[in-house]
């Protein structure tokens, strides 16, 4: 009986060891670990290669729920403890090169892109693997390597920066809030006023909506004013090419408001030195357009007219994960697989229906919802309303419209607006 007895305290505490948190001083020293990849391939196959390793002095990433991620991403790296193998830390991601893998043009040519991910810096040599995931969530690449803490090839980083910056919003310290880095694209050294402003203007607005409003002192935000040799931006189509600092342009995968910039690694080189998690990039131009990439980037035309709802709707998409709502039928098949379950929250193919916002409906709402009778702009009644993700057929969204839908939208709707709270709560709250 005894022996029983103590046979179960010990699966009891065994069991609470393996529950317990990761402990970030345990397993980490306050630095960041940067990793630079090369992801490269076409719509058959794709690679996954070792670029460069960096360090720096400080860690802006989450120090909670370090072994878990809170959506699935297109991809996962996963870090453990060399000696152990446990899953210390894991992070999910979106990428342009996963993209551009689903384009006509990948069906034909190779291309290479530059990846670049944060890590918090181990203590002990760690293994770090990562994965690419195609729409239907299968693994189509992965790749595992040794990061040895006494590496001397790992190369630091500078720890103050050498471009001007100052805070716009100061939640608090950075070890418990989530920092935003909004950088300058295109604008000259004597325009950095104008930057200022406009960045300014970009955070009013992101920290005006529901629910960033009301986790304000969870956000920092920090502008970081990087001079370009040229005014504007490339624009392709108008057979303009400009000398930037982060050589952005227009017409990503031929498509002429896509604004994206393929130069990852310059883009985090010029902010070291800046406490960041997540950034924003402002271009100097009133040309329509812009990108959002989860946990990559957000990039916006900071002159357009419709600047504040696109700002608002492309960081939705880098930050929180979200899918656009709108739909015209993609010429690539389907970007969300109708027998697949997505992994972005805010839409459905109701495969899995109960994990999405199934609990939100009122009883007796029918499934597919109807859309007769309804304004396209109805944020009132939530439903099933099918179209969304590129496509008529197949997906669904919760709200006739959204700040995911269309720039006339005046909010989230309420699916996005729990799933980004979801996202801030994870990132600061120990689960």
């Amino acid at each position: 009986m005894k022996k029983f007895l103590l046979f179960s305290f010990l699966l009891v505490s065994l069991s609470l060891s393996a529950a317990a948190p990761v402990d970030f001083d345990r397993y980490f020293s306050d630095r960041t670990l940067r990793i630079d990849y090369i992801f490269s391939g076409n719509a058959r196959q794709q690679f996954i290669a070792l670029d460069e390793l960096h360090v720096a002095e400080g860690w802006a990433g989450r120090r909670v729920n370090l072994d878990e991620v809170p959506l699935r991403g297109n991809g996962q790296i996963t870090m453990r403890d060399a000696a152990t193998k446990a899953v210390i830390y894991k992070t999910s991601f979106s990428t342009l090169f996963q993209e551009w893998v689903s384009t006509e043009e990948a069906t034909a040519t190779t291309r290479s892109f530059e990846n670049v991910f944060q890590l918090p810096m181990p203590r002990q040599n760690a293994e770090v693997t990562v994965e690419l995931y195609n729409p239907r969530q299968q693994t189509t690449a992965t790749f595992t390597h040794l990061v040895k803490i006494d590496d001397i090839l790992i190369r630091p980083l500078p720890s103050a920066s050498p471009y001007p910056h100052r805070y716009l919003h100061k939640g608090g310290d950075s070890k418990q809030c989530i920092d935003i880095a909004i950088v300058a694209e295109g604008y000259r050294a004597e325009e950095m006023d104008v930057f200022y402003r406009d960045a300014q203007v970009a955070t009013d607005e992101l920290l005006s909506y529901a629910p960033y409003s009301t986790y304000k002192d969870r956000f920092n935000i920090v502008a970081v004013a990087v001079p370009s040799a040229e005014s504007g931006v490339s624009i392709p189509h108008k057979k303009e090419w400009k000398t930037t600092a982060l050589n952005s342009h227009f017409d990503t995968f031929y498509s002429e408001r896509y604004l994206t910039t393929l130069s990852l690694k310059t883009l985090n080189n010029v902010l070291a030195g800046v406490p960041y998690e997540h950034i924003i990039i402002l271009t100097n131009t009133d040309n329509y357009g812009g990108g959002g990439i989860y946990n990559s980037y957000t990039l916006v035309a900071a002159h357009h007219a419709l600047y504040k709802p696109v700002v608002v709707h492309e960081f939705g998409h880098s930050f929180a994960g979200l899918a656009d709502e709108y739909f015209y039928d993609s010429a690539y098949g389907e970007l969300f697989p109708t027998d697949v379950e997505p992994w972005e929250q805010n839409l459905t193919t109701r495969v899995d229906f109960a994990q999405k916002w199934q609990n939100m409906l009122p009883k007796g709402t029918p499934i597919p919802t109807p859309t007769q009778g309804k304004p396209d702009t109805d944020m009132t009644r939530i439903g099933v309303y099918e179209g969304g993700g590129y496509q008529s057929k197949g997906v669904y969204r919760a709200f006739r419209d959204c700040r995911m839908r269309t720039n006339e939208a005046p909010t989230f709707c309420a699916v996005c607006r729990r799933a980004t709270q979801r996202l801030i709560q994870f990132y600061t709250e120990q689960k």
